[in-house]
């Protein structure tokens, strides 16, 4: 693959050192409760609210199993607890990425990585169970 030099170097311009990231001077890049709300497809949200409810283990289990295509023995032995909550190695996702042969599952495996690594990260390296709501 060949690399923009001159592109590269405006990128770097960017890159601040002290957050790990890119900044554009006064712009502001953490996405809004609408955009949120655009990209996971959520018409109802009422903004001046905070959402919560109790997750069930079982309901996790049994939407990892949808999602993966894996049996039940598989996933129980690829959850993991973390904290206070059940969570999914972010290596087991990617492997099934990997391998599984079905195209329209991989894509639902990776959003689910995607939505639990980067737009709701819990714990390093791990998708957490609240994740899986958002694939039903």
């Amino acid at each position: 693959m060949k690399v923009d030099k001159h592109l590269f170097r405006a990128l770097a311009k960017f890159w601040n050192l002290t957050y790990s990231c890119f900044t554009f001077r006064k712009v502001d890049l953490v996405p809004t409760v609408e955009e949120y709300m655009a990209l996971l497809r959520c018409s109802k949200i009422q903004v001046d609210r905070a959402y919560s409810r109790a997750v069930n283990v079982l309901a996790f289990l049994k939407k990892l199993m949808n999602i993966t295509r894996m049996s039940e023995q598989c996933v129980v032995a690829r959850i993991k607890q973390k904290w206070d909550s059940k969570c999914i190695p972010w290596k087991n996702l990617k492997d099934i990425i990997l391998a599984h042969p079905d195209t329209k599952n991989r894509v639902g495996v990776f959003a689910l990585s995607i939505y639990g690594l980067f737009v709701f990260p819990k714990a390093l390296g791990h998708v957490d169970e609240a994740v899986t709501d958002l694939l039903d």
